[in-house]
């Protein structure tokens, strides 16, 4: 079975996000991942992974302004200074949690702005990503994210995704496929992991349409997560639902599968 990482973002928000660490680790966690860390040092989250055992494996670069919709900002052509100060400061975190692999949320496309241009710019700044992350060792992580959860996101499908790794042709820039978001936007799970996976860098998973547990919802994980084992996939799975009706009590769903 694959190695599980709980999301923090998502899972134990019964409790403040700093409190979630001890939690995962008690539910027998070994790699947590979350969306965002700046609201806390650098710092302290380390200490959390260090005072729990846990290794970190993912997070996100800053969105721009997140409670006013801002869902990324590597599309937009006038937020480049922006851009870079998040980078670097995404950098910087990752060196102190000694995390492996960094998001780079595309962003929401504006009015006005023609998805050729959106394009132009979003290669550019994943390229730029790349080559900043290059030398710590970090992956770049895009990921394709269905239009119902986030309406007007840049990239929707797989094949986008892998459209822009191919013409970046560098090492580090990998495919996240999340199973809820490709369910939502096109099915056909298996074959897209088949045709996709020399291009995956990280796996998440949720129940669909309502993105609980992994067994609530019309995906069949008892199937999935064998074959990806099957298929030779050495990474992290996250896990990255909304509990239904708490975070571990419905961690039942993991036993049952293994």
């Amino acid at each position: 079975m694959p190695t599980f990482s709980a999301n923090l973002s998502m899972m134990y928000q019964e409790v403040e996000f700093i409190d979630r660490f001890a939690l995962a680790a008690r539910d027998g966690f070994e790699t947590v991942e979350f969306l965002f860390p700046y609201t806390y040092p650098a710092q302290a989250i380390v200490d959390q992974l260090t005072n729990h055992g846990l290794k970190m494996h993912l997070f996100n670069s800053p969105p721009g302004d997140w409670a006013s919709g801002e869902r990324g900002l590597a599309i937009l052509p006038d937020r480049q200074k922006e851009f870079d100060d998040g980078l670097a400061l995404a950098i910087e975190y990752a060196q102190a949690m000694d995390c492996p692999n960094i998001h780079i949320m595309a962003g929401i496309v504006p009015p006005g702005l023609s998805s050729a241009n959106a394009r132009k710019f979003y290669l550019k700044r994943i390229e730029q990503a790349a080559v900043a992350c290059e030398p710590y060792n970090i992956d770049v992580l895009i990921e394709p994210i269905n239009t119902k959860s986030m309406p007007s996101y840049f990239l929707n499908y797989q094949a986008q995704g892998v459209e822009v790794i191919h013409e970046l042709l560098l090492p580090n820039v990998k495919l996240m496929m999340d199973f809820f978001h490709v369910q939502m936007m096109e099915g056909n799970l298996e074959n897209r992991l088949i045709e996709n996976l020399p291009f995956i860098g990280h796996i998440q998973i949720a129940g669909a349409p309502a993105r609980h547990e992994p067994n609530i919802g019309e995906i069949n994980y008892d199937y999935l997560l064998p074959l990806i084992d099957k298929l030779g996939y050495e990474g992290i799975v996250g896990c990255e639902y909304v509990p239904a009706n708490g975070t571990s009590e419905g961690l039942t769903w993991m036993a049952s599968i293994i």
